[in-house]
């Protein structure tokens, strides 16, 4: 079957973009800039992110750590949560995902046995990548204090005003006709800056969270910031921690994924061009077969990071009140656990860059062989990754429509 025109120019785009990869990393040998670019790739893998959550007992630090992670407050590896200080010393509780980043459960400043004076020196301040402080109602001296000691060591920080769905259900009840939640929202983080500057805090920025509605109020104005903020291996860590609660982290976690994407191919079109300067190697299968692995193993990362697998699917159905068949029912990829080597063929058999591989290999050199490798696995991760994500959201769609109706049961039963 010969490629139409257009065809045609998506595998000459392709093939484009490998050579301007190579020369962008100074190299004509597709061996060194593969190395180069695994180096990379392993740098990002093991970046670790240490992220301390701090500020007064019963702040809902506990809270916040479990509804960031996606984890309930019943799970086996929830932090422990409770109005009294649950913690003694900092708590490392990795995420269930991607452990190297770990969130760091501190004692509560300010208590007998932890006051603001020793309280860098006893946690550690060094180990930790950045500071999230938190608190429920008014910040006080202790929080400006404990900034200061923070900056002072050059590390960023930022504020957390927590529990702001308490705060707006009591007003609701207080005064139901004059209740307006944005106005609210504003005396409540306008109060925070105020107490803060009161310290000596000048400038400071507070965001406000519920761990119960973790994807409303400010958020996604912190994960912004972070993500603004954070050097880039550590930025990637952390955008993929992220939990699936609205279509911006879906989002912000797809984009980060694909960033990487380049760099997968370019490796696969390595092993492909130098497979195909062997001579008696030009064949399609072979030449396709260095794609495998590395779709492989992305295509099962993908689905674990969209929580596509049996674990994930079955704590979400316990906390949303759908079934597992339920969710699944939504779901067009595979799940992690059943790709397969066989269906990845099948994916790289319905690409152009498959039927235009078998037609040049028998007289093709090593780089326009790497260069179809590339342009092969680039495609296939794309849009493997699209329909995750899609995935991913119509799952979303399925528990936000049982919370819906929870709700509007307990408005019509409500006295």
């Amino acid at each position: 079957m010969d490629l139409d025109s257009d065809q045609k120019e998506v595998v000459e785009m392709g093939l484009q973009s490998y050579g301007n990869l190579l020369a962008h990393l100074e190299t004509e040998d597709p061996s060194e800039a593969a190395c180069k670019v695994k180096e990379e790739l392993e740098s990002f893998e093991n970046a670790t992110l240490n992220i301390a959550i701090t500020g007064e007992t019963g702040a809902g630090k506990s809270s916040i750590i479990n509804a960031i992670r996606g984890v309930g407050h019943e799970d086996e590896n929830a932090a422990a949560t409770g109005e009294t200080e649950t913690t003694r010393k900092p708590t490392p509780y990795p995420h269930p995902t991607y452990p190297q980043v770990t969130f760091w459960d501190m004692p509560g400043v300010e208590t007998p046995d932890f006051q603001i004076d020793q309280y860098p020196e006893k946690v550690n301040f060094d180990s930790y990548d950045f500071f999230i402080i938190i608190a429920s109602e008014r910040f006080k001296s202790s929080h400006a204090k404990l900034a200061r000691e923070i900056r002072g060591m050059g590390k960023k920080f930022y504020f957390v005003r927590s529990k702001v769905d308490a705060d707006l259900y009591n007003a609701k009840r207080q005064r139901p006709s004059t209740y307006k939640e944005e106005k609210i929202l504003e005396m409540i983080k306008e109060n925070c800056i105020q107490h803060l500057e009161a310290e000596g805090m000048t400038s400071s920025k507070v965001f406000l969270l519920s761990s119960f509605d973790l994807e409303k109020y400010d958020f996604h104005d912190l994960v912004d910031t972070l993500e603004h903020e954070l050097p880039s291996h550590k930025r990637h860590a952390f955008l993929l921690s992220l939990p699936n609660v609205s279509p911006q982290t879906l989002q912000k976690k797809k984009e980060a994924l694909k960033q990487q994407i380049w760099k997968l191919a370019l490796l696969s079109g390595a092993a492909s061009g130098g497979m195909a300067a062997i001579p008696g190697s030009h064949s399609k299968s072979l030449s396709l077969a260095f794609n495998v692995p590395i779709l492989l193993k992305c295509m099962r990362d993908y689905s674990k990071s969209f929580g596509l697998e049996d674990n994930s699917l079955e704590k979400l159905a316990q906390h949303s009140g759908k079934s597992v068949n339920d969710l699944k029912a939504v779901i067009k990829t595979p799940l992690a656990k059943d790709l397969t080597v066989k269906y990845v063929w099948e994916l790289l058999s319905q690409t152009v860059f498959s039927e235009y591989c078998g037609k040049v290999l028998s007289v093709s050199c090593a780089l326009t062989a790497g260069g179809i490798s590339y342009s092969t696995t680039s495609f296939t991760l794309h849009r493997f990754l699209d329909a995750v994500a899609e995935d991913a959201q119509r799952i979303r769609e399925v528990v936000l429509e049982e919370e819906g109706k929870k709700i509007y049961i307990t408005a019509v039963n409500r006295p």
